[in-house]
């Protein structure tokens, strides 16, 4: 008889191949993870012609390049909660839509302040697009694959920053730089109206929210037509009970330790980063190189960032928690060898190289590693948290170098207060692996139980 079967969906989705349907799935969330990193290098980029065509002078333009890292801390923050009520289709599309309409408008900007007023809205979007898109890949990937492909979706936010700046070096000097941001905006309002179209919602949150089961089996047919033959759906995790939901689970007792742990690992990372990334070829100038050399040298760091997807990989064979603490305690190691081969160009470039692939790496893996850490009921918020909270790591670490060099640190001091952060970001995934929440699989609780003929029991 028909619809009958009762269908764990983790394990229906274990039991079929990647499909077409969650590679479509993945594509979209890929492209919205480029079009972050395309926004980030692009402002970048144009920070000279404002300088130029407004007669700013250069500190007028911190409040523009921190007001999208600020933008994007709030975004992440406040839509984790929101996706893990309302859905995270809901977020990922109104998100996209709203990141592209604000840097459609900055194309448009008369003056600083509405210029940064309009880069704290793209940041906003930009931080609940890319946080609900981690969310909702992981919730259609195979348990055993989870980190590989998450990780692999967050390898689009490099390729999307050498997009940007390459396409906003070739723009500027043809249409000015209002057309990199109109750029900018155009594509995520089209991708927009195509996720509107196409974009599913997650069956793991709509089983867990009680959503009607026609809804859920219209998705999981999708990956496979058992799903047509289904009466009932059910949800089990790995996880122990809390009976909470959104920013209660997160702050729960059984992952509060963790939850602390991965907020000061993604923030001590992003430190790292941006110290890194907005310091580097001054501090390699200062030190005795020539600005070429510097600037070739400095450009090797961000370029680590696809090393994620090995890393992934090892991450769904091992335990992931010690996977990405040992990329910070090889990058913090790392780290403070350039401190001390900048007088030897032959040593500092594999140097910067190789500490840009382990800090990228262990950086990008943090998202796969925090939506696998929480349950379905507490993803969005925890994943949200984690990447709003790194974002201020961001701020903190163009501020650090800024003092360090105010008090005169020589360059080796510099890289080795940096290395120190990076290997508080190991610390603190040891400390999250020895206090991980203790659960079995005999005692996974049925989140939702969906029966067509039977009223829908409240979750």
């Amino acid at each position: 008889m028909k619809h009958e079967s009762v269908v764990d969906v983790q394990t229906f989705i274990n039991a079929h191949p990647f499909g077409r349907f969650q590679k479509l799935a993945f594509l979209m969330c890929f492209v919205i993870v480029l079009l972050d990193g395309f926004d980030t290098a692009a402002i970048g980029f144009i920070a000279p012609a404002l300088l130029g065509e407004w007669h700013l002078a250069k500190p007028a333009l911190a409040p523009v390049l921190s007001a999208a890292l600020l933008g994007l801390a709030f975004g992440a923050l406040a839509s984790g909660p929101m996706s893990d009520r309302v859905g995270r289709r809901k977020l990922v599309v109104s998100a996209v839509f709203l990141f592209g309409i604000a840097c459609l408008a900055s194309g448009f900007a008369t003056s600083i302040g509405q210029l940064t007023v309009l880069r704290f809205i793209t940041g906003v979007g930009l931080g609940a697009a890319m946080a609900n898109a981690v969310t909702m890949i992981d919730e259609f990937s195979p348990t055993r694959r989870r980190a590989t492909i998450t990780s692999l979706m967050c390898c689009g936010f490099p390729l999307g920053a050498a997009l940007g700046g390459t396409l906003a070096a070739w723009l500027i000097p043809h249409a000015g730089w209002r057309s990199v941001l109109i750029l900018g905006g155009v594509m995520p309002i089209l991708h927009g109206a195509l996720l509107l179209l196409v974009m599913p919602e997650s069956v793991r949150f709509m089983v867990a929210n009680g959503k009607p089961a026609p809804d859920v089996r219209a998705v999981l047919a999708r990956i496979g037509p058992e799903a047509d033959h289904a009466g009932r759906f059910t949800l089990t995790e790995s996880a122990p009970p809390t009976g909470f939901k959104g920013l209660s689970l997160v702050m729960s007792r059984p992952y509060i330790v963790g939850s602390l742990m991965l907020w000061v690992a993604a923030f001590m990372g992003l430190v790292v980063f941006y110290a890194a990334i907005n310091w580097m070829p001054l501090l390699l100038r200062d030190a005795g190189l020539s600005a070429t050399s510097a600037t070739l040298i400095s450009v090797l760091f961000p370029l680590g960032g696809v090393g994620a997807v090995l890393c992934g990989a090892l991450m769904d064979r091992f335990n992931a928690s010690l996977v990405i603490a040992g990329c910070y305690a090889l990058a913090a190691i790392s780290l403070l060898c350039i401190g001390q081969t900048v007088g030897n160009v032959a040593l500092l470039v594999p140097t910067v190289l190789l500490s840009g692939v382990l800090l990228n790496t262990a950086q990008a893996s943090m998202n796969a590693l925090a939506a696998a850490f929480y349950p379905t009921e507490g993803r969005g918020t925890g994943v949200a948290c984690m990447l709003g909270i790194g974002r201020f790591g961001g701020i903190a670490g163009s501020f650090l170098v800024a003092e360090l060099m105010r008090r005169h640190f020589a360059f080796a001091g510099v890289f080795t207060t940096v290395a120190a952060a990076a290997g508080l970001a190991c610390i603190a995934l040891l400390i999250k692996h020895l206090a991980r929440p203790r659960a079995s699989r005999a005692t996974h609780d049925v989140v939702s139980t969906i029966d067509p003929r039977t009223p829908r029991s409240p979750v």
